[in-house]
């Protein structure tokens, strides 16, 4: 082969050499952004000038959305990060404080010298009420704030219901005199049973208190509701029931009747709170009206012009009620007569036992001796009261125990005072008080349960109310009738000057 073919074929194998190494580098290019590139660069060349300005903003827009993206990404990823590294450091510092200072050294680190506080004080109802504070560490206040446990606190009432007494040494912590006045009681005793009413009472009165519990002062005070000491079903001898009750006893106020006590103080007969009734009543004898109507009348008046007058509707709701419970109690005032709690002795039971039909439970009217140390006061059952209290009686045996007693203070505090009642003993028909004969009837059954011991006797209770003046008429010249004789210590003789005022109230001494 001569020199010259050797040179081309030398030459022709470089030239396939090269187009090799050219078809590689584009293989290569091909797995880079150069096509890409050279792409857009081309578009760019042959397409419009607005198209590729567009373009070119949404690849801005879209690195720049990826770029914020990103941006929060990582703040949240720190955030955590920090975030959980806190709670672990924070965890850490309450366990090591807890395996290094006791729970004390924890509290005087906040509070120094205090522990458990008690704090004691007397609310307003009696009622003892302890505060118990308890002071620890916690974590951050980021924690403890949304924390529920952190900052709570706890009421807790402690109520202890007590138990009826039924022995007569227990009977007689109340009144040590109570054998002595009643010597049938101990015989009694032997075959007596707690009365279910007992339970009833204390049900009620923790009922009450259960609705009550979130407000304080509006509990029932404590001297209310330990009020009663027991209630004892027994009977004597002869087979008399009699309905035991020993408790405290309030003050009622109420009552009114025209035919014995013709006017009442103003301040009564206008009074929004007095009540001119008495679960104890009997038809009117006269025709004198009752005082306390005119009160009620003007209040019937008042309510009518009201209506008449625009006003809400809810008013005019309640104003209808009035109006019939006012012309109710007008009328009721009109036909009949009641007790009068100033003047007549006569003792208050829950309204639920006189509604009642168990045979044991006193009714309207029945006979009732009220003994407080040695002394026993007869009256009967007049007016029906709250389920949840009891010892209650009149104003005039309030005064007659205690004469300092009035509507807004009790006679009798401690539960000392025993009511003796004798269920169906009342009269078939109610009639006006008759002192004498309800003294009597009261002896008569004391008698049937063994009398009142030696030193011990019936009350006899006296009329109180004012008489009307009565009119005499004279004949004759003033020159026919002698001076009065005038006594020898020169007080007036009787009937002789100015009318001498009956006594409204009972005589205060004992």
């Amino acid at each position: 082969m001569s020199v010259g073919e050797n040179r081309k074929l030398d030459g022709g194998k470089w030239v396939a050499a090269g187009f090799l190494v050219v078809c590689a580098a584009a293989v290569v290019l091909c797995f880079t952004s150069f096509p890409g590139k050279v792409k857009r660069g081309l578009r760019e060349i042959f397409q419009p000038a607005s198209s590729g300005r567009a373009n070119d903003h949404e690849e801005r827009r879209q690195l720049a959305d990826a770029e914020k993206n990103q941006a929060l990404e990582e703040l949240r990823d720190r955030y955590e990060a920090e975030k959980a590294e806190i709670l672990r450091a924070a965890d850490a510092r309450i366990k090591q404080a807890e395996d290094q200072v006791r729970p004390d050294e924890v509290v005087r680190e906040y509070a120094p010298g205090i522990g458990k506080v008690d704090d004691v004080r007397k609310l307003r109802s009696g009622i003892p009420f302890k505060t118990e504070i308890e002071i620890g560490t916690g974590g951050t206040a980021v924690r403890e704030r949304i924390d529920e446990n952190s900052y709570a606190a706890t009421y807790r009432l402690s109520l202890n219901v007590p138990v009826a007494a039924k022995t007569l040494p227990e009977l007689e912590t109340a009144n040590r005199d109570l054998s002595a006045v009643l010597p049938g009681l101990p015989t009694m005793l032997a075959t007596a049973r707690v009365s279910p009413w007992y339970g009833k009472l204390y049900d009620r009165k923790v009922g009450r208190i259960r609705k009550a519990a979130h407000t304080l002062n509006e509990l029932l005070s404590k001297h209310n509701f330990y009020d009663c000491q027991t209630v004892l079903e027994m009977r004597g001898p002869t087979g008399r029931k009699v309905f035991f009750l020993q408790a405290e006893m309030d003050v009622v106020s109420d009552g009114s009747d025209g035919d014995r006590l013709a006017t009442m103080p103003a301040e009564i007969v206008n009074s929004t709170h007095y009540q001119p009734f008495t679960s104890y009543a009997w038809p009117k004898r006269t025709k004198t009206p009752n005082p306390m109507i005119a009160g009620w009348e003007r209040r019937l008046a008042k309510a009518r012009k009201e209506l008449a007058a625009p006003t809400a509707a809810d008013r005019k709701a309640w104003l209808r009620q009035r109006i019939s419970m006012l012309q109710r109690g007008v009328q009721d005032m009109a036909s009949r007569s009641f007790l009068i709690a100033e003047y007549d002795p006569f003792i208050v039971i829950p309204i639920d036992l006189l509604t009642s039909s168990d045979s044991f439970a006193p009714k309207v009217g029945d006979y009732v001796v009220v003994i407080h140390g040695k002394n026993a006061y007869p009256a009967i059952v007049g007016d029906g009261g709250p389920t949840f209290k009891v010892g209650e009686a009149s104003l005039r045996m309030a005064k007659q125990i205690e004469p300092r007693s009035s509507p807004y203070s009790r006679p009798v505090s401690q539960l000392t005072v025993s009511y003796v009642v004798f269920p169906g003993s009342r009269e078939e028909e109610k009639a006006p008080p008759d002192y004498a004969k309800w003294r009597q009837r009261c002896h008569e059954l004391l008698q049937e349960i063994g009398g009142l011991g030696s030193g011990s006797e019936l009350h006899e209770w006296q009329d109180l109310l004012p008489k009307p003046a009565v009119e005499t008429v004279i004949t004759g010249q003033p020159d026919d009738f002698p001076p009065p004789e005038t006594p020898a210590n020169g007080a007036p003789a009787p009937g002789a000057g100015s009318a001498q005022p009956l006594p409204t109230a009972p005589p205060t001494p004992r």
